[in-house]
């Protein structure tokens, strides 16, 4: 065979080649091939990667997937073998999936992102995390499926950067928004009942959380059976919990709701 060129079997007893490389004393497994000359082209590309700085992101070659490619010359110029396909620049790295197609995040998060790869579904960043699917935004104190613009923003504006200091979180709690209301900075609660239903309007964040609190419970209590999340509030002890919920008022439409066992 030829060098770092190995046969495999299938289950069903096709014959395949898998090719790997050692450098600096680390064995990289470079993939699995039809053929024994594809798997030893692999070998030869991976050698001379890591050999030669004129091979660079941009000069990605076939014989290699783009992933592979982004991990030996990484670990080619910074030392490090990683083997998602992240580039370490000064405290950030970018996490690639094409070379046009890249997202950047701090170092604080280089293990946790060398360890977890990256998905995306309906335009949001998902890993595997303990068998569940874990957005990536939770990081970040997102809530699941925040709204770019109305839940969080980019502070420069650039939506693949991911670096803390540019995610500045808007909303922190289900069903609460800010709206200029009058001419007047509020925080909105809203519930999904009968459509986006309005609770109420409020001056703090806090209030607007309790409130979609409230108001959930005054729907469950009442028989409209919804998966309603719930708001926790580390602000408030259990005392102020209690009286918040207790004085707050909510929209009188759902304070005098009929009880119902069906949905509306």
């Amino acid at each position: 065979m030829k060098p770092g060129v190995y046969k495999a079997t299938k289950k069903d007893g096709t014959l395949y080649y898998r090719s790997s490389i050692t450098y600096k004393n680390k064995h990289i497994s470079l993939g699995s091939f039809d053929t024994e000359d594809e798997a030893s082209y692999a070998y030869e590309l991976a050698d001379r990667i890591l050999h030669d700085d004129s091979y660079t992101l941009e000069a990605h070659e076939a014989g290699l997937t783009f992933q592979k490619w982004v991990s030996l010359i990484n670990f080619r110029d910074n030392g490090i073998y990683i083997k998602t396909p992240i580039y370490l620049r000064q405290k950030y790295f970018h996490y690639y999936f094409s070379l046009d197609d890249y997202y950047i995040f701090d170092s604080d998060d280089l293990f946790y992102f060398s360890t977890h790869s990256i998905s995306r579904r309906g335009g949001h960043l998902f890993v595997s995390d303990y068998g569940m699917q874990v957005n990536v935004l939770s990081r970040y104190g997102i809530k699941n499926y925040g709204v770019d613009g109305r839940d969080y923003r980019f502070v420069n504006g650039d939506k693949r950067d991911f670096r803390y200091e540019n995610i500045e979180i808007v909303n922190h709690f289900h069903g609460v928004c800010q709206k200029i209301y009058k001419g007047k900075l509020v925080y909105e609660t809203r519930i999904h009942w009968n459509g986006d239903f309005i609770v109420g309007r409020y001056e703090t964040e806090i209030e607007a959380a309790v409130a979609y609190n409230k108001a959930a419970s005054t729907l469950l209590k009442k028989g409209y059976e919804k998966n309603y999340p719930v708001n926790y509030l580390e602000e408030l002890s259990g005392e102020e919990y209690k009286r918040c919920f207790k004085e707050l008022k909510i929209s009188k439409t759902l304070r005098t709701l009929p009880e119902f066992t069906e949905l509306p």
